[in-house]
């Protein structure tokens, strides 16, 4: 990450937590910045990096219309994957957990850290509720990979490969399809109007064309 990029996510940082204090004071928010992009920094990522973590923050700017609460589902994004580690299967509810830790303490009043967990805690399944608009933008937000060109597409895979290096290599194709199968099978991959008309079509090829690749 180079040092203008590492600047920008703190201005943003400032901005999404100033936004979603509501008028209220707190500390500082610098630190806070500091000890998330630490985290999305660590040397086990591969795919969930600050890259990623731009590239959601990105696409949730897009889809900021639709959602009740943009500013929550912008915490959100900065806490989705903020505890990530490959071989465990709890991320998505530590980096809840830490969401309730810390939001409270920066001065996020108790309503918006509720909702910024319960988002957190959608990305266990990216299956949001009918009319949860702040839910859809965030699981499209964070799908929206799905939807890169074919070259894009196929980085992505590989980082993501790389991250579950310890993990032999049949182990994980078979782990992997069973993820595209149950991507697949959902009714929509994206929910909000934008997410359908843009990424659907193009997403779904690239699962199936990894899908193929995984088990031919």
């Amino acid at each position: 990450m180079t040092d203008d990029s590492a600047q920008s996510l703190r201005t943003r940082w400032q901005d999404a937590l100033v936004a979603a204090r509501r008028g209220g004071e707190g500390p500082d928010p610098l630190p806070y910045a500091e000890n998330l992009l630490n985290r999305w920094a660590e040397p086990q990522r591969k795919y969930h990096t600050t890259a990623h973590l731009t590239a959601v923050l990105d696409r949730v700017d897009t889809l900021a219309d639709h959602a009740a609460d943009a500013d929550a589902v912008r915490l959100a994004a900065w806490f989705h994957d903020a505890v990530y580690r490959p071989d465990r299967s709890e991320n998505e509810e530590r980096s809840a957990a830490l969401a309730e830790r810390a939001l409270p303490e920066a001065g996020v009043p108790a309503p918006v850290v509720a909702e910024v967990a319960r988002l957190v805690r959608l990305t266990v399944t990216h299956d949001p509720a009918a009319g949860d608009t702040n839910g859809e933008v965030l699981c499209d937000a964070d799908l929206a990979i799905l939807a890169s060109p074919p070259a894009e597409y196929a980085a992505y895979a590989s980082r993501v490969r790389e991250e579950y290096g310890f993990v032999p290599e049949e182990a994980f194709r078979e782990g992997r399809a069973e993820v595209l199968r149950q991507l697949l099978d959902l009714p929509r991959l994206f929910r909000t109007p934008y997410g359908v008309a843009e990424w659907e079509p193009r997403a779904r090829q690239n699962l199936l064309t990894e899908l193929a690749l995984l088990t031919r």
